[in-house]
């Protein structure tokens, strides 16, 4: 039980990592006509889940998690996970909440470990990938490896609708509904993640990665990706 209220209190919205800057591109693609209506949206987020970032992040967060105390392990990982973001905002995006979510866990559940790591990252220039930092946190604090990465991708999956509910515009009821469509997914990412060999990494989502980089010029803009 504690181990899942310390899971809700991560990723819920009011914890301090600045999720709701950030619209992984749906802002664009808002603008552009891509995603106009509750239907369109749950398509949107459930491609990303399940071929874009949510896959990507679902098996960096369970190599994360799988790496316990192997530095030189998570080392590779921090590296790997930099490469993988295909535009600025989208890096900044992970690196800006996994290094928020590193030190408020690190100054509200103390662990001279993650603060080790903090040291670590910092002498290689390093920020820690939002996926990676709850993978590892997770691992510390006996959360399982299953139920952390559902709950990651899910709060993700949560945190595009809230970002959809302002720029569509759709109604909060709307918005519940988009939420509830996509808890399945997220179980079933996650789910498929634990079953895939770390090697089969990557994603293919060329529209979402065009909407990110074209953000970047975008004339009005409400978020920070």
């Amino acid at each position: 039980m504690n181990a899942l209220l310390r899971l809700m209190t991560w990723l819920s919205p009011a914890f301090p990592v600045g999720g709701f800057s950030y619209s992984h591109g749906l802002e664009r693609a808002v603008e552009q006509g891509l995603v106009t209506d509750r239907a369109g949206l749950i398509s949107w987020v459930d491609t990303i889940l399940r071929h874009g970032a949510g896959r990507s992040d679902a098996a960096m967060l369970l190599e994360a998690h799988a790496a316990q105390d192997d530095s030189k392990r998570l080392d590779k990982l921090v590296e790997l996970a930099d490469a993988l973001r295909p535009s600025a905002e989208l890096a900044l995006e992970s690196s800006a909440q996994g290094t928020a979510f590193l030190n408020t866990v690190a100054n509200v559940w103390p662990d001279p470990w993650l603060d080790q790591w903090k040291i670590r990252l910092r002498e290689q220039g390093r920020a820690p990938a939002y996926a990676v930092a709850v993978g590892m946190v997770a691992s510390r604090c006996d959360v399982a490896a299953l139920d952390a990465c559902a709950a990651f991708l899910h709060a993700f999956a949560a945190n595009l609708v809230s970002a959809a509910v302002r720029l569509v515009p759709l109604g909060q009821t709307d918005g519940m509904k988009a939420v509830a469509a996509l808890e399945p997914v997220a179980l079933d990412c996650a789910q498929a993640a634990l079953g895939r060999p770390f090697a089969d990494l990557g994603g293919a989502t060329p529209m979402v990665d065009w909407c990110s980089l074209t953000h970047e010029t975008q004339y009005t803009r409400l978020f920070r990706s």
